[in-house]
């Protein structure tokens, strides 16, 4: 199998909706917290990009297998196992051994840690297999926009804070006497939620955006996905609104002075953005406006994450 095979395969074109809140929520520690584990930073990041490289993997295997091939719908031509000719046992020893590494570096991570950094894996290694594995994955059901979003929006941003804050008590959990106690900082929890908003939504319309373009293609091949439950008309509007819903937050933010001033220069990439809404109304097709999802979520939290950065340079300085 070639390079160029191995990277079809587990899209890594796909992999900066992972990356991208991982640098978010590290920059956000530096800025509100002050505090950087590099040990952990590197350890994560591993864990990170091999588990997002397996589902992928797995969700490629599951699908071509799954195929059903008709005229005008053959799936199977497109995925990578079958475009690459590689072989189905290649297939299932990568996906193994980017799981086993992931699993190792999550380990190490929680040995560096505490618990509540297994408790997240675990989660998130559950719902990432049952996002595309499975006999009704997530990724075939109306779910896969809020667990998309949720999953790679939040928890790998609120992970990557905690990774280097894990001491600072803003969760934990103890087990003693029987009793299983989790405590929280409601607060500072919610807050970070708020942060993660931006790439909440922008993973999101990344996949909305995908099902708005597949969703006949998607029926044939059994998938029912949120654009068939809600009509293409809606999922469109639905498209357009959480861009909004993104800049609210951001103002909201600042306004509360969890974010910098400087965040609001986020602001002006909604030019661009509403043209890319436009565009991608005007013509709704997988090979000639989806990327414009993946431009718009990389353009707003690209920003974001830069105008962090500048403030974070200031205070240091």
């Amino acid at each position: 199998m070639s390079l160029s095979g191995f990277l079809k395969f587990v899209e890594i074109q796909t992999k900066v909706a992972s990356v991208i809140p991982f640098i978010l929520g590290t920059l956000y520690s530096l800025y509100r917290y002050e505090t950087f584990n590099f040990e952990n930073f590197i350890t994560m990041f591993i864990s990170l990009i091999t588990f997002d490289m397996a589902t992928t993997a797995i969700n490629n295997y599951c699908d071509y297998k799954k195929a059903h091939t008709n005229e005008g719908y053959d799936y199977k031509v497109k995925n990578a196992i079958e475009k690459y000719n590689i072989r189905q046992s290649t297939a299932v020893f990568i996906i193994f051994t980017l799981l086993i590494i992931a699993t190792a570096a999550g380990i190490t991570l929680t040995l560096n840690t505490n618990v509540v950094v297994l408790f997240i894996g675990i989660v998130s290694f559950i719902a990432g297999i049952l996002y595309t594995f499975g006999p009704i994955p997530i990724s075939r059901m109306p779910l896969g926009e809020v667990f998309s979003g949720i999953f790679m929006g939040f928890l790998i941003t609120f992970l990557s804070i905690y990774i280097h804050i894990y001491n600072e008590n803003i969760v934990t959990i103890m087990y003693q006497s029987n009793i299983l106690k989790i405590n929280t900082n409601i607060f500072e929890v919610f807050y970070i939620f708020l942060v993660c908003i931006p790439s909440i939504n922008g993973i999101a319309n990344i996949m909305l955006a995908n099902n708005i373009c597949d969703v006949e293609e998607d029926v044939i091949n059994k998938r029912f996905t949120l654009p068939y439950y809600i009509g293409k008309k809606s999922a469109l509007k639905l498209f357009k609104v959480l861009y909004y819903i993104s800049y609210l937050d951001i103002i909201i933010l600042v306004i509360l002075s969890i974010l910098p001033v400087t965040s609001l220069l986020t602001l002006f990439t909604l030019i661009p953005i509403n043209k890319n809404i436009k565009l991608f109304y005007s013509q709704p097709v997988k090979s000639k406006t989806f990327v414009l999802a993946v431009k718009n979520f990389a353009l707003i939290n690209l920003t974001y994450i830069t105008s962090i950065l500048i403030m974070t340079v200031v205070n240091y300085l």
